[in-house]
């Protein structure tokens, strides 16, 4: 039967190796390995689901793991911003807080704004996924806009904390590189907005 099927595979079996471990630009809680599969052998019981339907099962799954991306964004979005604001306010420069700065105020009630539209975006298709009615579209624009507004706002977060929002024992520097990645994996943003540019 021609088609992609979905099986498991011990990591006892012959043949199967674990390559190098990765260097990735962030996300270093988790770590990235090459796989090696050599004339790997497995028992028919070994099969998830039906033979030729696995990507049917990988696409079944792709709104919920966009809502997931897009959940975590809207949450780190929040944690950055806050711990932005107490950054801000505890910083002096030139004589008085960054926080004092009018840039700052406007830069940092922008980003509220975004994170306020962010929550309630993802918060309103929790709900349509809870009741199964998330559609791939729908998951599409909670992953696209998360993500990309996460991504222009911890590039103003980083700006806002200088030279120590680079360091990545900063949790905002940290949350810079981390949160690049999930403008790619779960399917580009270039991607997203093809799926959504479908339906227009």
């Amino acid at each position: 039967m021609k088609g992609v099927s979905l099986i498991v595979v011990e990591a006892d079996r012959e043949g199967f190796r674990r390559g190098r471990k990765l260097d990735k630009v962030g996300q270093h809680a988790r770590d990235t390995a090459e796989l090696f599969f050599d004339n790997v052998r497995v028992p028919v019981a070994n099969l998830l689901g039906e033979e030729g339907k696995g990507f049917g099962y990988l696409m079944g799954e792709l709104p919920q793991e966009r809502l997931s991306i897009a959940v975590a964004a809207a949450a780190k979005l929040e944690a950055c911003l806050e711990h932005t604001l107490a950054y801000v306010k505890d910083r002096k420069a030139f004589n008085q807080t960054v926080w004092d700065f009018q840039n700052t105020k406007f830069k940092l009630a922008d980003i509220k704004a975004q994170a306020i539209a962010v929550r309630l975006m993802v918060d309103h298709y929790l709900s349509e996924h809870i009741r199964r009615r998330l559609t791939l579209e729908e998951a599409a624009i909670a992953k696209l806009y998360a993500t990309e507004t996460l991504g222009k706002a911890l590039d103003e977060m980083v700006q806002l904390h200088g030279g120590y929002g680079y360091m990545m024992e900063d949790p905002v520097g940290r949350a810079f590189a981390d949160s690049r990645v999930t403008r790619i994996y779960g399917g580009t943003s270039e991607v997203m907005r093809d799926l959504i540019s479908r339906k227009l």
